[in-house]
């Protein structure tokens, strides 16, 4: 047994290397100064911050702290030095960097940078690069899983429950598929990893702009609740891009595994929407992201020139296994075939002459699923109603933004703090609301809930190829109704109770 003087043993560190009991009875606080405080995930530690966790370790030689400073030693870098790095840094006992490695291989265990697998019911195993994963964690692509790929249809087809989240995962991996399969074959290319890192990028966040219950709400509500503001999801995915990335402060972790910020944010923003700017006249390039010898990158997610691209492979798979569609397409055939070619137009993608078939076999299952689900007649009528509710409810809900301010369901769109928080749960929010002043619209969202929608009278379809835009039509509802027959003195039509589409 120990004398009441005699010193007490020094008890192995924690695994954030605070140690269990001080040494020589001193007290916590007058062995070591407090530090800045240590963020849980050790990928966001500065070099203080590293400092401070060596000195809880039990590393407190001030010149060995410097090194680390002058070396700007971040987190990130931490939980990647082997033992020849600390030797280099200025840790010579070999006992002394067997323990510290330990500590940051404990560290490297929870949040290290290794590939990610996801099993997704349509593309099986996919491995996700860290650099993905840091982006997936985040609220702004959280977001996505609360809105459905395929909106209102979902109270038509039980299984299109599916949403914009997995979506974006099935996007983001074959966006990977088809440059690495066009890397590997055609080495000439000069495709690089971080050409590679940015198409990912750009096709796991070509979405995040889509608002509540997707295509609706860019397609029907903000037309009618803002007829002045032009506004797309694109244009949405581009903002909440640069809010993901700035309010997650992923520039740096971006510049870790080898991007350029300054350069490749522009390009992936123009992966997913095209030129940021107006074309100069005469220009024979409108992209900065990338030079013309890559042109062909930027067919790979939003395919400008073809329309055949890896959104479209996924949303064509995935909508037909949850809506119960064959797809006839193999996406897989089109990857081992296809070739970067030279044309008149700069480099791009080409298929095989015998891949005819395959193509034909696309947009043939393209034309299915518009005929069957994206424009079913119902579908189309529960999208009407919903977006009716939410327009009557638009001056009522307040979403908060940036700095406290709030703004509505269509104002939304300005502030991305607020645009984040709007999702498909908005109808819910209504639904279950008992404030008297969203009452027309929770009647509007109850009729959808029991099956009491509106009715499909007719539609016309104009001869020839006519574009007709929404103000072509807007007195046509009380034209209609101005020429209700006199036959029928009891029955009262009134130009709000028809709406055209």
């Amino acid at each position: 047994m120990q004398g009441a003087n005699s010193e007490q043993p020094f008890k192995r560190p924690r695994c954030d290397g605070s140690p269990r009991t001080p040494p020589n009875n001193r007290s916590a606080a007058a062995e070591r100064s407090p530090g800045p405080e240590l963020l849980p995930d050790p990928q966001f530690w500065g070099p203080e911050q590293v400092c401070c966790f060596l000195e809880r370790s039990g590393f407190r030689d001030p010149r060995l702290l410097d090194r680390f400073r002058e070396n700007k030693i971040t987190g990130l870098t931490l939980l990647h030095l082997n033992e020849s790095d600390l030797e280099s840094l200025g840790i010579s006992a070999l006992g002394d960097r067997k323990k510290l490695h330990n500590y940051i291989q404990q560290l490297s265990g929870i949040y290290g940078d290794s590939m990610k697998v996801i099993n997704d019911p349509i593309h099986g195993h996919i491995e996700l690069h860290p650099l993905l994963i840091r982006i997936i964690d985040t609220p702004q692509f959280q977001r996505l899983r609360y809105i459905k790929q395929l909106g209102g249809s979902y109270y038509i087809f039980p299984g299109a429950s599916h949403n914009r989240f997995e979506h974006s995962l099935g996007v983001g991996y074959l966006a990977g598929c088809l440059v690495r399969a066009l890397r590997e074959k055609q080495p000439e290319l000069q495709i690089s990893e971080r050409d590679v890192l940015c198409v990912q990028i750009a096709g796991l966040c070509h979405d995040l702009g889509h608002g509540p219950f997707s295509h609706m709400f860019d397609g029907r509500f903000i037309p009618l609740a803002r007829p002045d503001v032009k506004w797309t999801h694109e244009q949405g995915s581009l903002m909440m891009f640069e809010h993901l990335v700035n309010s997650n402060g992923l520039k740096a972790v971006m510049k870790y595994y080898g991007l350029v910020p300054e350069e490749d944010i522009c390009f992936i923003k123009e992966l997913i929407a095209g030129p940021l700017e107006s074309p100069i006249k005469h220009s024979l390039w409108p992209y900065k992201g990338r030079p013309k010898e890559k042109s062909f990158l930027y067919e790979i997610v939003a395919n400008k020139r073809t329309g055949i691209d890896v959104d479209k492979w996924d949303y064509f798979a995935r909508d037909c296994h949850h809506l119960g569609i064959q797809n006839n397409f193999d996406y897989k055939r089109f990857i081992k075939f296809a070739r970067v070619c030279e044309v008149e137009n700069g480099k791009c993608i080409c298929p095989r002459d015998k891949e005819v078939g395959n193509l034909y076999d696309m947009f043939h299952t393209r034309n299915s699923l518009h005929r069957r689900a994206y424009q079913h007649k119902i579908g189309n009528i529960i999208d009407t109603m919903i977006t009716n509710a939410f327009l009557k409810a638009d001056p009522y809900i307040e979403i908060t933004g940036a700095e406290g301010k709030k703004y509505h369901i269509s104002t939304a769109i300005d502030d991305m703090e607020a645009f984040t928080k709007l999702t498909d749960n908005i109808f819910l929010e209504i639904l279950y609301s008992s404030d008297p002043k969203l009452d027309e619209a929770r009647e509007i969202l109850k009729k959808i809930e029991y099956r009491h929608l509106y009715k499909f009278v007719g539609e016309t379809k104009p001869q020839g190829k006519i574009k007709i835009k929404r103000e072509d039509y807007k007195d046509l509802p009380k034209e209609i109704a101005d020429a209700k027959p006199d036959i029928l003195p009891e029955f009262e039509l009134k130009a709000e109770d028809l709406i055209v589409d």
